[in-house]
C-alpha cells in the first residue's frame, strides 16, 4: 500500500480530475513525500502551449527515480488522469510524464546538471518576444 499525504487521499478519494493547480500541489506534495530533493517548479502560464507548470526533482539515484516516477503515474491514475507514459523509465537517468498541464522531470542529480534545464528556461522565460513560440 502507498503511503501518500492527505491532498494527495482527498483528491484520489473523490475521483474528480483536478485542476492544474491542484494537480501540481499534488505533484509537489507526493514529491517532498517521497524525499524527492531540489523540487523546482516554472511557471509556464501564458508564456507556453505547452504546459501550465513545469516542475523539476531529484532522486539520490536511478532507483529513487524510478521510484518517484511509479509513485507519480500511480497517483495520477488513480485521480482518472490515464494515458501517460513515463519516458526514461528504463535507466532512471531522467524521466519526462505529460501529465496534461503539468510537465515532471526526474533526474539524478549528475544528468540534472548536465543538461541544466533551469537555466535553458529562465533564458527563454526572460526573453519577452520568445514565449509566443513554444
Amino acid at each position: 500500500m502507498i503511503k501518500t499525504s492527505n491532498t494527495t487521499k482527498d483528491i484520489t478519494q473523490t475521483k474528480e480530475i483536478p485542476n492544474s493547480e491542484k494537480l501540481l500541489s499534488i505533484i509537489l506534495s507526493l514529491l517532498e513525500d517521497r524525499k524527492a530533493v531540489d523540487i523546482r517548479t516554472i511557471n509556464l502560464k501564458d508564456k507556453s502551449t505547452i504546459g501550465d507548470f513545469m516542475v523539476l526533482a531529484s532522486g539520490q539515484s536511478s532507483r529513487q527515480v524510478i521510484t518517484l516516477s511509479n509513485y507519480v503515474m500511480r497517483t495520477l491514475k488513480n485521480i482518472g488522469i490515464s494515458g501517460t507514459k513515463p519516458e526514461g523509465a528504463k535507466n532512471g537517468d531522467w524521466i519526462l510524464i505529460d501529465a496534461g498541464d503539468i510537465i515532471l522531470h526526474l533526474f539524478r542529480p549528475e544528468v540534472r546538471e548536465f543538461y541544466n534545464l533551469e537555466k535553458m528556461w529562465e533564458a527563454y522565460m526572460a526573453s519577452p518576444d520568445e514565449g509566443e513560440n513554444l
